[in-house]
Formats: C-alpha cells, structure tokens, sequence
C-alpha cells in the first residue's frame, strides 16, 4: 500500500483518497448526507435512552434510569389488573360445587376457558396439547377409560393430590406387585398370564393356565373379569387402551416388573380455582363420566 497526493479520477470523475493497493486506487465518495443524519440521531438516541431507562450493568445490579421503569414491573401491574378483573369470576369459581358450575352456562364458559389455559401451561408437556396422552406411561384424556375415575369429584382429587408423589399424604396409592421380579410367578407363569390378559381384550387365544394364575393372583384388584377397579387404581384390561403398551412383550415386561407412573400434587401449585377450572375442562374432553 502507498500513500498518493490525492487526484480525481479520470474514469468516474470522483477525488481518490490518495490511497492505491495493488494498482486499484481508493475513491473518496462520501455517505449520504441523510444516512450521516441517521446515524447521528441513533446516536442521541441511545444516550437519551441510556438515562432515562435502565440500560447499563453496574456495581449494584444496572443503572435505573431516571424514569425508573421496568419491564418486569410493567408485567406485573397488567397481571394484576387482569386479576382484578377477573376476581369476581374466580371468586365464584372457588365458592360454586363443580356440579353447579358445570350447569351454569356462563359459569362453565369461563371455567373451561380458564382450564384450557392452566391445562396448556402445566399438564400439556405429559398429557400431550391436545389431551391424547404420551408413550411411557401418561394416559389420554379424550376417552372414557379412567384408572382412578372420570367423575369431576375424581378428576379433582388426582389433580389435588396426584399419583404416587411421596408428598402429598393424600395421593393416590396403588402399587402392582413384581411378580416376576420378585419371584411370585415363574417366567412360565408369566407368559401364561400375559396371554390370558390379551384374550380378555379379545386380542389373542386364551391360555388356561394364564387364566388360573389370573384368578389366583390378578382378581383381587382388576375383577374377576379383568375390568378394572378405579378405587384401587387398577386398570381395565378388556378395551384394548394399554398405559405401556398392549403386546405380548409389554404385558410380560408390566408384570415382571410393573411400572408405576407419578403424578405432581398440584395442590401446592395451583389455587382452588384452577384446579376446579382445569378438571371441568378435562371433564368436559369427551371421556368424563
């Protein structure tokens, strides 16, 4: 690179800047005048904004500001004034029975509005957006097979108190033995249930063997007819809804050693008026009883 008095030049008539490299001179083409205006008034601006908004980290945390807002207080003074608008309905929300709120129109509008809301926020991530419940052990919402029932008094406690949390003294309890793992049955006798367990959903032949094992070890919590019972959290064997899968592998490995699912208290997290919303709005998918 070499230094040059400074010329025009002669192909486009502009001034070079003295400058050459490699045989190429440098024209001195100035920017815009309106860009430089630009360019100079973003300048003001960011050293307005600076003192008049937070803007700079500092020893104690940031500059304030000499207007003192935050966004973060912005946030909460418009969660507050939704609150308050809504205080009147949450608050009959929390005094009304479920069974009157879902036979008062206006009432259950709201309520199943706001129960999407509270569904979509922290129930969604298991149950899956739409309610159809997710591989490995979380159950769909949109049908009527219920492990624990499908009545709104039901639905409430499981979400109240949830499932095997170990924190909630009242949560649901149900423990299926391993029977496998433990040794109660043979992996002979085993195989032999789980093919008896598939010819209840009408999904294979029936194995008379599985059949006496069923009786002897199984009847006490899902019937005689393998149809469940939602006060022992015992699942319905005969409609084909499997929880961990409905083949003959997935039933062998449940009752080798059973996997037993976990549900949060949300009694901790929610207030009585969300979770009376989120279970009218279960309720109201399709499987409810």
């Amino acid at each position: 690179m070499m230094a040059q008095e400074k010329e025009v030049d002669a192909l486009t008539g502009t001034e070079t800047t003295g400058h050459e490299w490699d045989g190429i001179r440098e024209l001195n083409t100035p920017l815009p005048k309106w860009w430089l205006w630009v360019f100079y008034v973003t300048i003001v601006f960011a050293v307005v904004y600076t003192i008049l908004y937070p803007a700079w980290p500092w020893f104690n945390g940031y500059t304030h500001g000499i207007l003192g807002y935050s966004s973060r207080a912005a946030v909460r003074d418009r969660i507050d004034e939704m609150a308050a608008s809504r205080a009147h309905w949450v608050e009959q929300i929390e005094t009304t029975p479920m069974s009157e709120i879902v036979n008062d129109p206006d009432l259950l509008q709201i309520a199943t509005v706001g129960g999407r809301a509270v569904f979509a926020n922290n129930c969604a991530p298991c149950h899956g957006t739409g309610a159809t419940g997710r591989p490995g052990g979380y159950p769909a919402l949109v049908d009527d097979d219920w492990i624990w029932g499908g009545t709104l008094d039901a639905i409430h406690t499981t979400v109240m108190h949830g499932i095997r949390n170990g924190a909630d003294p009242e949560a649901r309890m149900s423990e299926m033995p391993a029977f496998g793992a433990d040794g109660i049955l043979t992996p002979q006798q085993v195989s032999a249930v789980a093919e008896h367990v598939l010819a209840l959903s009408g999904a294979g032949p029936d194995n008379e063997e599985g059949a006496q094992i069923f009786a002897e070890n199984c009847v006490a919590c899902h019937g005689e007819l393998g149809r469940g019972n939602n006060e022992l959290g015992a699942p319905n064997l005969t409609d084909q809804i499997w929880l961990y899968g409905g083949t003959k592998a997935d039933i062998v490995h449940q009752v080798t050693k059973p996997r037993q699912g976990v549900m949060p208290a949300w009694n901790t997290r929610l207030s009585d008026a969300e979770i009376k919303q989120v279970t009218v709005y279960v309720h109201s998918l399709g499987g409810g009883q």
